[in-house]
């Protein structure tokens, strides 16, 4: 430490009889202890003259200076000049902050005087002949010294500890500890574990080297002595350089070995800043002042009346808006008004600062349909075709879920086939969405068709597809449809369960094929499956087509043993059951027990009674019932309201029945041809006078 300390403050003599001249504020500090008012009136003394007399600084500060040590050596001239300004910068820096922190009310020119002192002795301590001066020291205290001294080891200490991160970095990128990395990545090593690893490696591969170049260095020096003593080498004195070498070329700058000055890096710092663009997005301004009132002003529009153009022009104005601007407006528009975003997002569609993207409209198309908005979402898909920007896989993705939903099959369609002409891989979603719109479409053929498209691309569909497709099929009596899919489900690994034992049977209960169904509700039972209510309502109906009353009763009978009690879907069978039997008493008792068991009747049970008191006759009850059915028309279903129909033709309620019929052409349903041609009989055929007076005037 001394001789470099010896060595760097050689070098500032030349700066002390400057400063002596005419003082300066130095760049950097040091600790020190001075007290007593002496002291600071000697200060001010220096401060006006810059040969101060010694015997006016109090003794505590000024001490004779005794050392044992001898003066160092003359710095060797080719020290780097940036180790010694590095010294300088961090030594001076310490000094003048502790004197600052000693003396906070002195002013800067007196510490700077003060801080000339001990820089002054310092040099003439280290080197007393780069200090030769005519004026003599001023000595310093010894607490003074110990302080220079304990700072000047701190300061080589940083220095040292730089200069070992600065080697230890560039043996954290050598090959040797990246193969090591890879291989302790590769056994499972991760994390803090690895990076420990990595710093452990580094070390040990900068001791090595220094180990092996301090040996070599051992062994020239071996050498050289040995050369010396053979008289092979002449020992002469290294010649004084007096001036620096006049530099020649451009500067080069090196870092990790590559040479930085090359014009090549220039390009790859621009190629570098335009990649950063992409990958690092960019920050939205503030919005703040003009252009925030201008915002507080479009939030308060109205998206039905009011025109956005004008205010979002003057938005741009304020605030020069470009892209990242544009979408941060949009996030916070969309959090306030949600009809207000579409239009607003729409809108800067046909701006220029905002540069839309495929990316865009594939994201407002997504929001229309999501909102249920599919007209908007298609008028927004005409204006990406009219700009010539073609649909991507991600906005035909969107396409086919919406078409999906709104139950278009046609456009459905469209949108699966540009996918498949792109050559993209249709997820589960979407095929999902396409056997969908081929269920709701009554094709459930073609879904199955679907199904092992996904099967052969490797796909394994969930059991929800299988259920929806085999739902389908038993809706509409398929059974050879549902057994399919019954067995693909097998083969696939999905196990039948209650789900898919009641829909095979409702299959052949729409189908009338009574013994197949009651064959696969028994294999049900002996799987240990209980049937639910559902399913029990789907087996007594299909005994109710063949009408086989004994038989339903059994099976009946059978389970009430087990412990199963008919709910409203079972009930509702037997109702419309004993209805066409006209077992009206029958049919009310069960009514009136599943009231007593506090079930609410459903409006399938309504439908049956309404059904049944027509036919029977019972005109006040079935009034009763066509009211309760008149308060639920929107949630009737076509099959319900051509059952009621038909029971109030075959009890001559006329009036009613066109009523009813009235209510099913404004739901969008119509009547089958053969109860539309006993309707319109009925209207036609000669009444007694009786009955006359209960048709309208007008007639039907």
């Amino acid at each position: 430490m001394r001789t470099l300390t010896s060595k760097l403050f050689s070098k500032i003599s030349p700066l002390l009889h400057r400063l002596r001249r005419n003082p300066l504020p130095l760049p950097l500090p040091l600790p020190f202890l001075l007290s007593g008012k002496t002291l600071i009136r000697s200060i001010h003394d220096y401060s006006s003259n810059p040969n101060p007399n010694p015997e006016t600084l109090p003794s505590r500060f000024l001490q004779p200076i005794t050392t044992n040590s001898p003066p160092s050596p003359p710095a060797a001239e080719t020290e780097e000049d940036a180790n010694m300004n590095e010294f300088l910068s961090r030594f001076v820096h310490s000094i003048r902050g502790k004197i600052s922190e000693a003396y906070p009310d002195l002013p800067r020119d007196t510490r700077d005087s003060m801080l000339l002192i001990i820089c002054q002795n310092v040099i003439a301590r280290l080197d007393p002949a780069a200090a030769a001066s005519d004026e003599p020291p001023i000595d310093l205290s010894e607490d003074l010294w110990k302080t220079i001294l304990d700072v000047s080891a701190s300061v080589n200490e940083a220095m040292r500890r730089d200069r070992v991160r600065a080697e230890l970095r560039k043996y954290l990128h050598c090959d040797e500890v990246k193969q090591m990395c890879r291989f302790a990545g590769e056994v499972g090593i991760r994390g803090d574990f690895l990076r420990e690893l990595r710093f452990k490696w580094a070390r040990e591969k900068m001791e090595e080297v220094d180990f092996y170049r301090e040996l070599e260095r051992m062994r020239e020096q071996a050498k050289k002595e040995e050369d010396m003593e053979k008289g092979l080498i002449e020992v002469s004195e290294k010649p004084k350089i007096t001036a620096l070498p006049q530099r020649k070329g451009k500067i080069r700058y090196k870092i990790y070995g590559l040479d930085m000055s090359d014009p090549k890096w220039a390009e790859v710092s621009e190629r570098l800043e335009e990649a950063e663009k992409h990958v690092v997005p960019e920050e939205a301004r503030p919005v703040v002042g003009r252009s925030k009132r201008v915002e507080d002003r479009i939030m308060d529009l109205d998206p039905v009346k009011d025109d956005l153009k004008p205010v979002f022009k003057e938005f741009e104005e304020a605030l020069s808006a470009k892209r990242v601007d544009w979408l941060a407006l949009l996030d916070r528009i969309k959090e306030h008004n949600e009809d207000l975003y579409f239009k607003a997002a729409e809108l800067l569609l046909d701006e220029q600062t905002f540069n839309p993207t495929t990316r865009d409209y594939s994201k407002l198309i997504d929001a229309h349909s999501k909102a249920g908005r599919i007209q908007d979402a298609e008028r927004t898909l005409n204006k990406m075709l009219e700009k010539g920007i073609q649909p991507d896989v991600l906005t035909s993705i969107v396409l086919v879920h919406m078409y999906s939903t709104a139950g278009d099959l046609n456009k459905t369609k469209e949108a699966f086939e540009k996918l498949r002409q792109e050559n993209f891989q249709p997820d589960l979603r979407v095929y999902r969405s396409v056997i969908t719109a081929y269920v709701n479409a009554g094709m459930p053929k073609q879904g199955e068709t679907l199904i092992r498209e996904m099967e052969e691309k490797g796909l394994k569909p969930p059991r929800e597809i299988y259920l929806q497709v085999l739902r389908a099929f038993a809706g509409g009596g398929q059974v050879d449809g549902a057994r399919r899919i019954v067995c693909t489900m097998q083969f696939a690994g999905i196990e039948p369960d209650l789900e898919s034992y009641k829909l095979l049977i409702e299959a052949y209960s729409q189908a009338g094929d009574p013994d197949q169904a009651r064959g696969h509700f028994d294999d049900m039972m002996r799987s240990g499956i209980k049937p639910d209510d559902q399913c029990t309502a789907s087996m007594v109906s299909a005994y109710g087509r063949k009408n086989l009353l004994d038989k339903a009763v059994d099976l009946l009978l059978k389970l009430e043993k087990e412990g199963f009690e008919p709910g409203g879907a079972t009930v509702a069978v037997l109702v419309g059951w004993f209805g066409k039997l006209k077992l009206v008493e029958e049919a009310e008792l069960l009514v009136k027990k599943m009231k007593e068991s506090g079930e609410e009747v459903s409006l399938e049970v309504h439908v049956s009674l309404c059904e049944m008191y027509s036919r029977a006759g019972n005109e006040q009850k079935a009034r009763q019932s066509l009211k309760i059915l008149e308060g639920r028309k929107n949630v009737m279903k076509g099959d319900q309201f051509e059952r009621v129909v038909s029971g109030l033709v075959a009890g001559r309620l006329l009036n009613d029945a066109k009523r009813l019929y009235d209510m099913m052409q404004e739901r969008g349903f119509s009547l089958s041809e053969s109860v539309k041609v006993g309707l319109m009989a009925a209207q036609s055929i000669p009444r007694h006078e009786s009955a006359k007076k209960k048709i309208p005037k007008d007639g039907w």
